[in-house]
């Protein structure tokens, strides 16, 4: 029996569709993107801790796949937020540093991964840290595509744990008296309200981006008072000082409250149908936990630098079903890969003028048929020195100063960093340094710094209700 032209085609085609959407995400799934503020790649158990407890998270890796070169889109805060939310590199992006302060880093023309995904019919919410608009600004969330928001829209604002206010919505969440009376955790008023917003949201996709401000800040306070956490359990008999038990508590605190969440979408039975993501925005403060806790594991750096202590964080993605379990990825992901990935598994195209490529094919465990030409960081548009890295297949360059040598590491043989090959490889050296030349592209929100050839700023533009 033979088979007519056209119906081979048919078959043929029914058989390029079967597997396309074998290889696809279901139709519109949940996404819970969690993010830590200023966690090391070495503070979980799943990624080598051995002094702070963080079993809901290794467990969660275990259910899904954990990453071991993932990179933050920054180095601070604020740009990495920015980065995450519009697939730009630093070079590119619209928020470059922390400083100088603006009331409002993303407007109106900016499209983020809100944006998207409420145009694919998700019901988008957040909490904590946003970094990237004030309120009344352009680039408030609720203006970012979110449908609401509760925590701290200015970045400043969300070093104090015990705040007179929040920002909830289009308004403020009054909180009188709390700075002294200490009578609200903003921590958890925040996971109360995403654990409210999760069951208001289950019977309609949802994407749900929990911007945790913890453990953020607490192990450089000479005075563990200043900022405080509820309770140092389960570290108080430990032998630690003040300040190191309160950092470890703040970081078993997030874990507790990550298994809260996963548990909830298992009693709501939405689990199978939701992508959950864990990760850090950069990488650990410094000080105490540095020593105590070897808070960037192995790695050089840590926040503020752009060795891989700085940028290298974790990064755990599950989804029952979907993700296979137990897995390790040495895939090569970034922050600015965090849209298009987000948008392919809510089957809503994104912007073709980003930096980044959806990455959904290493978050399933498989091998990344497309990868970056080079990744690239930088540090400093508007301070007093320059910094920039780049990361080309299995060699990353890094320059500190636009007049300093760039030094060169293989990251297959020596991810801490401690080997400067550069000598030995001067046209490798020499392609990173084109790739920093051009890499950075100019922006008028970015008019003086160093990278222009102006003076840094440091004073800022604005003031905000300081508590």
């Amino acid at each position: 029996m033979r088979f007519s032209n056209t119906i081979l085609a048919l078959l043929l085609l029914s058989s390029s569709i079967c597997s396309a959407i074998a290889d696809s995400p279901q139709a519109k799934p949940n996404i819970i993107f969690i993010m830590a503020d200023d966690l090391g790649y070495g503070e979980l158990g799943c990624y080598g801790q051995t002094l702070i407890q963080t079993p809901n998270i290794d467990r969660l890796a275990a259910q899904g796949i954990r990453f071991t070169q993932a990179y933050a889109g920054s180095t601070v805060c604020a740009p990495s937020r920015g980065i995450l939310m519009t697939g730009l590199h630093n070079g590119h992006a619209p928020v470059r540093d922390n400083v100088p302060h603006y009331p409002s880093y993303l407007r109106d023309e900016d499209v983020t991964i809100a944006e998207l995904l409420k145009q694919a019919g998700y019901h988008c919410g957040g909490i904590g840290k946003w970094s990237l608009g004030d309120p009344d600004t352009e680039g408030r969330p609720t203006n970012q595509g979110f449908d609401d928001w509760l925590g701290y829209l200015n970045q400043d604002h969300a070093h104090y744990y015990y705040p007179e206010y929040l920002d909830e919505g289009e308004a403020k969440r009054l909180l009188p008296g709390n700075a002294k009376s200490k009578k609200h955790y903003s921590h958890d008023l925040m996971t109360d309200w995403a654990l409210r917003f999760i069951r208001e949201s289950q019977t309609q996709p949802f994407f749900f981006y929990a911007a945790y401000t913890i453990p953020h800040y607490a192990n450089s306070a000479e005075d563990p008072t200043q900022f405080p956490v509820p309770s140092d359990a389960p570290y108080e008999g430990r032998d630690w000082t003040q300040a190191e038990k309160n950092y470890a508590a703040m970081i078993s605190l997030l874990d507790s409250d990550v298994g809260r969440i996963v548990a909830l979408t298992r009693e709501l039975d939405i689990r199978d149908n939701t992508l959950i993501i864990f990760t850090s925005d950069n990488g650990p403060w410094g000080g105490a936990s540095l020593e105590r806790f070897h808070s960037s594991g192995t790695l050089r750096g840590s926040k503020r630098s752009l060795y891989e202590g700085g940028i290298r964080v974790p990064f755990i993605a599950s989804w029952p079903g979907m993700i296979p379990p137990n897995r390790v990825s040495q895939e090569v992901i970034s922050f600015w890969d965090m849209l298009p990935t987000l948008a392919e598994v809510a089957g809503v195209p994104a912007p073709k003028s980003i930096d980044g490529n959806s990455v959904w094919r290493a978050l399933k465990g498989q091998a990344l048929r497309q990868t970056h030409p080079y990744l690239y960081w930088d540090y400093g548009h508007c301070r007093a020195r320059y910094d920039q890295a780049v990361r080309l297949s299995d060699w990353k360059g890094i320059r500190q100063g636009p007049e300093s040598d760039i030094q060169l590491y293989n990251m297959q043989s020596d991810m801490q960093e401690r080997n400067n090959v550069a000598d030995q490889h001067p046209g490798v050296v020499q392609k990173i340094a084109e790739i920093m030349q051009t890499a950075a592209t100019p922006s008028e929100r970015y008019p003086i710094g160093n990278i222009y050839g102006g003076q840094p700023i440091w004073k800022p533009t604005w003031t905000y209700e300081r508590y």
